[in-house]
């Protein structure tokens, strides 16, 4: 088979190419001054290698399969070939991203805006469900011209005429592989039957099962596929296997989290009961863990995954499908409560931690399995190409008398993005009329009804009631640390 060598010197074709050579420089590609100069205010100063091995294809129009894990600076890949072939001036959606959960689509939505800062007046739309539709309408009765959305609530808009995708050039499959678990290929097939044939489809993925070329096959025109390397080195990532059997398991999670004492940890269940267990014996036990799966509301779930963001909570228990797609900063460990069957599976669970700038700090993979796991660890143990580091649960011994607590405690200001609430209007108040150092406040997640500011918990109780009794943006509003946070 014919191949190619593109501006960035990796080989692409119709099949599969790799990407081994160091990532180079944005300046490379035929992008406009104003877009490198936005990149360079966002300190994109090189590209990572999925950016440099499918940039140069994805901004010539190709269709393109791109095998990444998340946190390889695949949004940045695809939203600048999109932003490329978009026209401001036309009032219409040209692209349409679409994302396996809402937490994804709303950070690829927040990136987009970011590197859409070159060109005046770029419209970007969130269609996800946990909504009311009635904003989401008017918001595109507005205008949009890039549409980022979940695959049900995309086509819910569809059949309802309230979404034209008459103007559509790119279309966007992220996370495709989780889409296919989750159900959506029905949904995925009919909202492609809904965009022009003569379109450009870029398909990003984790792996790639035979699912995915039969995606490829019904969809694309002759896409070219690369594949990069994981993001994270595994010299990065100590890795501890611990034998334990199934009436100590959820105790032996205590005892992981009072030996090694990480600040931030995302620890994976295989079910959704057992992320209930875990969670109930560990605030039983005094460390600040919250749940994350499938069945939260809406609200619950943007509480949780605020509050773990911005380092109010200590341990996050999820399962696979409700943490994909997140992308933790400073992740310091990952615990396997379960062992998952699907050793690709546990090599994306623990390549969240250990990444590069995140403090440049060695990540820890700490897993639990019975004797009636040992198959799935041989299958692990095969792929990643070495035997497992096993130890004993009796060497875990608390490494401090101190409870293990979250530096931050998170305050909700009853208003968002409604009431024309900025992190600035926050930020402010906090440091101006409240008097405290802006090193006391940390991450501000504004949302459409709601905003969620991270405090030092030396101050937050105190920073509620001063807040409380002043006001934002010139006006009185409603506060309360987040309930399980203000003990």
């Amino acid at each position: 088979m014919a191949t190619r060598t593109n501006p960035i010197g990796f080989f692409l074709s119709s099949d599969v190419s790799s990407a081994p050579a160091p990532a180079g420089s944005f300046a490379t590609l035929s992008l406009s001054p104003a877009v490198l100069a936005n990149l360079d205010l966002l300190g994109y100063r090189n590209m990572t290698a999925i950016q440099a091995a499918s940039l140069p294809a994805a901004l010539l129009g190709k269709d393109l399969i791109a095998q990444a894990k998340t946190g390889s600076g695949k949004t940045a890949a695809f939203g600048l070939a999109l932003l490329a072939n978009l026209n401001p001036r036309r009032f219409a959606v040209q692209s349409l991203i679409l994302c396996p959960t809402r937490e994804l689509a709303d950070q690829v939505t927040t990136e987009i805006r970011r590197l859409a800062r070159a060109e005046e007046n770029i419209k970007v739309v969130t269609l996800c469900g946990g909504v009311a539709m009635r904003g989401q309408i008017a918001s595109l009765e507005h205008g949009a011209h890039v549409v980022v959305g979940t695959p049900g609530r995309v086509l819910d808009h569809l059949e309802r005429n309230t979404l034209d995708l008459s103007a559509l050039n790119t279309l966007v499959l992220d996370e495709a592989d989780r889409m296919l678990d989750m159900g959506f290929v029905d949904d995925i097939a009919k909202v492609a039957s809904r965009c022009p044939p003569k379109r450009q489809t870029l398909l990003f993925s984790a792996t790639y099962p035979d699912a995915i070329a039969q995606i490829a096959a019904r969809f694309m025109r002759d896409p070219q596929r690369v594949e990069v390397a994981s993001q994270h080195a595994e010299a990065r990532i100590r890795q501890q296997w611990f034998e334990v059997r199934e009436d100590e398991r959820l105790h032996a999670v205590t005892l992981l989290l009072d030996h090694f004492r990480p600040q931030s940890t995302l620890a994976f269940c295989n079910t959704k009961q057992q992320c209930r267990d875990v969670v109930a014996v560990l605030q039983a036990g005094g460390f600040s863990a919250l749940a994350l799966y499938g069945e939260l509301e809406q609200r619950e779930r943007d509480q949780v995954l605020v509050q773990f963001s911005n380092r109010s909570c200590s341990v996050l228990v999820a399962t696979d499908v409700a943490a994909r797609g997140l992308d933790i900063t400073q992740l310091e460990a990952v615990i396997n409560v379960d062992t998952t069957p699907d050793a690709e599976v546990h090599v994306h669970r623990i390549g969240r931690t250990g990444r590069e700038g995140q403090g440049g700090g060695e990540g820890l993979a700490l897993n639990l399995a019975s004797l009636d796991e040992m198959g799935a660890v041989g299958r692990i143990e095969q792929l990643q190409g070495r035997e497992s580091d096993w130890h004993k649960i009796s060497e875990l011994t608390p490494a401090s008398d101190e409870p293990l607590v979250p530096p931050m405690i998170t305050l909700q200001i009853v208003g968002g993005r409604k009431e024309k609430i900025r992190a600035g209007d926050v930020l402010g108040a906090l440091t101006g009329d409240c008097g405290y150092a802006k090193e006391q406040v940390g991450r501000i997640n504004v949302n459409e009804f709601s905003t969620y500011v991270a405090l030092d918990r030396k101050i937050a109780h105190e920073a509620a009631r001063r807040l409380s009794a002043g006001k934002v943006k010139g006006r009185s509003v409603k506060v309360r640390l987040l309930q399980g946070e203000d003990s």
